[in-house]
């Protein structure tokens, strides 16, 4: 069995979180978005977080949230969230396999997380979350990709429209890496 650590968890500190389908190759996040941004809307009921960006890929997404003073279980939050989903598709009749468990393979069994540090490492992730849709090559222009919070942030005035710039950056530039 394969040990995993979690970092140790920080209360009143944002984390940032990548949750994966099992299958890298499925598109359910995108081709589902409404029953995705509902799920994250009856998580949020039950157990509150605040999203301070988001970006919904067709196989993961990224989130980076706070959580209420003194809470530091995000895992309950991505535990709703993938089982509202899931059950959403099943009620939709999307064909969903089960596993020699019995559970629904739909999601992978772990996820990423990583508290933010400081308000550097928050802006880091912050533009990585943004970026995220370029990186995969969905499209040319941030502004382009629609399930991504910087279109909320544009209308905040907290960026500008074309932030990222118009035209592809290369690869081998760095940007849209973490360090």
């Amino acid at each position: 069995m394969a040990s995993h650590r979690r970092s140790r968890r920080i209360a009143n500190a944002p984390y940032f979180l990548t949750v994966t389908l099992r299958n890298r190759r499925a598109r359910h996040l995108t081709d589902h978005v409404g029953d995705l941004r509902t799920t994250f809307r009856d998580a949020r009921a039950r157990a509150p977080f605040h999203i301070e960006a988001l970006v919904i890929l067709p196989d993961h997404f990224h989130l980076l949230c706070s959580l209420l003073d003194g809470d530091a279980d995000f895992s309950t939050r991505i535990r709703l969230i993938k089982r509202g989903f899931t059950i959403r598709l099943r009620d939709a009749g999307i064909p969903l396999y089960r596993n020699a468990r019995g559970e629904y393979d739909l999601w992978q069994r772990r996820f990423w997380e990583h508290p933010i540090r400081d308000e550097a490492d928050f802006e880091r992730h912050v533009d990585y979350i943004h970026y995220n849709p370029v990186k995969h090559v969905l499209v040319t222009r941030i502004r382009d990709w629609p399930y991504s919070s910087i279109h909320r942030d544009v209308r905040r005035g907290l960026l500008p429209v074309d932030w990222g710039g118009a035209e592809p950056v290369p690869p081998e530039s760095g940007i849209g890496e973490l360090p």
